[in-house]
């Protein structure tokens, strides 16, 4: 009767964690129907500037710059007054890339790559664009602020984020296809600032799987989860990387709530498996205090003083 009743339990879990899957699936699919989609802005193709390094990175600045300002008129002439004003900002700032179609792409790096000993890159999750990036962007400002001297913060919207709503933010898509663009942005950062400089993947949300996409191999010191809904490795060990691993999740944060499951449905994987804050994944886990999903980097917060730390290799000053 004892096998019974496990076996009972057993399936009752197996039925749970099916029909929670399938829920995250439908409310992806059927959310979005009610909303329009955002008509395109015209917009010029992105600059090409062939190589990276110290000695050509104003150069690829300027290019960049340029490319955002022709973006800001073409997007006011099409009538587009908030695109048009999100791009002329970027016209004013340190771009290592920018691609003003779409949903738009930029790269915009905080203090000085070339001397910097600690780069730190931010890498978003979902509902990250031109039109959202000054969320974004305050985001690495608070760290760079924090971390002061001889440190760089590059925040990288290098691919197109999935909507939180939707079905691409279940499964692993987008990240496959961001993944390459972000160890080309290692290497390039690498190439600026030299072997020597201590770089660290801030990765949050569904940036999270970006950079578990792209660890195998990648040469940076530490990878940090961010309230991450999983990584698809079911322990750190699987992500095939030498940097240390990180996790930490706010106390309010609503990824908690996520099923860390991985299952096959509608002829493709969802989910990301393990939750990378449990002891199963093996991620040394820190503190980030009682922040919401959207709250790691604000200022004052437990997390940020742990991401500075983590940034400049102070590890035994980590919070547990």
């Amino acid at each position: 009767m004892a096998g019974d009743g496990g076996g009972a339990a057993a399936c009752g879990s197996g039925r749970w964690r099916r029909t929670a899957l399938a829920l995250v699936v439908a409310g992806a699919v059927v959310v979005p129907l009610g909303g329009a989609a955002r008509p395109l802005v015209p917009a010029p193709v992105p600059v090409v500037v062939a190589g990276r390094s110290a000695d050509t990175l104003e150069a690829t600045y300027a290019a960049h710059r340029a490319g955002a300002e022709e973006a800001a008129r073409m997007a006011a002439a099409y009538g587009d007054r908030r695109r048009a004003d999100a791009e002329r900002a970027l016209a004013g700032r340190q771009l290592l890339y920018f691609d003003g179609r779409g949903a738009g792409l930029v790269t915009e790096v905080l203090g000085d790559l070339t001397g910097a000993g600690r780069v730190a890159v931010l890498v978003p999750g979902s509902d990250t664009s031109i039109d959202t990036y000054g969320r974004f962007r305050a985001a690495a400002l608070a760290l760079h602020e924090r971390l002061g001297g001889r440190a760089a913060v590059v925040a990288w919207l290098g691919y197109e984020t999935p909507g939180t709503f939707s079905t691409a933010v279940a499964t692993s898509g987008r990240a496959e296809e961001a993944a390459p663009g972000l160890r080309a942005l290692v290497d390039d950062v690498r190439a600026v600032a030299g072997r020597r400089a201590r770089v660290s993947l801030l990765c949050h949300s569904y940036g999270s799987v970006v950079c578990a996409r792209a660890a195998d191999g990648l040469d940076v010191d530490d990878i940090v989860l961010l309230g991450s809904p999983g990584t698809g490795a079911d322990t750190a060990a699987g992500l095939h990387t030498r940097a240390r691993i990180w996790a930490a999740r706010g106390a309010d944060d609503w990824v908690e709530n996520v099923p860390h499951l991985s299952a096959g449905l509608f002829g493709t994987t969802v989910g990301f498996g393990t939750d990378p804050v449990s002891p199963a994944f093996g991620a040394r886990v820190f503190a980030a205090g009682d922040g919401g999903h959207s709250d790691y980097f604000a200022p004052g917060s437990t997390s940020l003083a742990n991401l500075t730390r983590i940034v400049r290799g102070e590890t035994p000053a980590v919070t547990p």
